[in-house]
């Protein structure tokens, strides 16, 4: 199995931070719980760095929405995220489920991968684990989680 910082971070979530928030204990007994799963402590490391970053980027206070500003993504961000991706980041914007803030954390953690590449499916879930550290962003949670696990998503309004 090829182990990255994503499949790290996807078992965190869904076996910690989703299924019982409050039952997350410290990083010792999340490290040897994850060492117990078969992650190698080199990625281990490296998706505790990428949380402890995502944490550090949380706004103090809900900002303002703003006008939504045209995004010019950079070379090697175009190498990682193809056209479905920054489609999608453009649809959850003018949709409302995220502010131009929250993308621009969404690609710095995307980009904070070790992936050479990122597709649609991977996105949605750093979506989702941006959104479930964003305070006030409750209900654009609820809504990112349902698209992903029912079988049949309903459409923004």
């Amino acid at each position: 199995m090829k182990e990255t910082i994503l499949d790290v971070l996807l078992y965190l979530f869904e076996h910690y931070f989703y299924d019982d928030p409050d039952a997350v204990r410290d990083r010792d007994s999340l490290q040897n719980g994850l060492i117990q799963a078969g992650f190698s402590p080199t990625e281990i490391n490296k998706a505790f760095d990428w949380l402890d970053e995502l944490a550090r980027q949380r706004p103090a206070a809900a900002t303002p929405r703003r006008a939504h500003p045209v995004r010019i993504y950079v070379a090697h961000e175009l190498e990682r995220l193809d056209a479905d991706c920054r489609g999608f980041l453009m649809f959850l914007e003018q949709s409302g489920v995220i502010d131009p803030d929250q993308r621009e954390l969404v690609i710095d953690r995307v980009m904070a991968l070790d992936q050479d590449e990122v597709d649609v499916d991977d996105l949605k879930w750093v979506v989702l684990m941006v959104l479930f550290n964003q305070p006030g962003s409750e209900a654009a949670y609820a809504w990112m989680e349902s698209q992903m696990f029912e079988d049949e998503p309903e459409p923004v309004h």
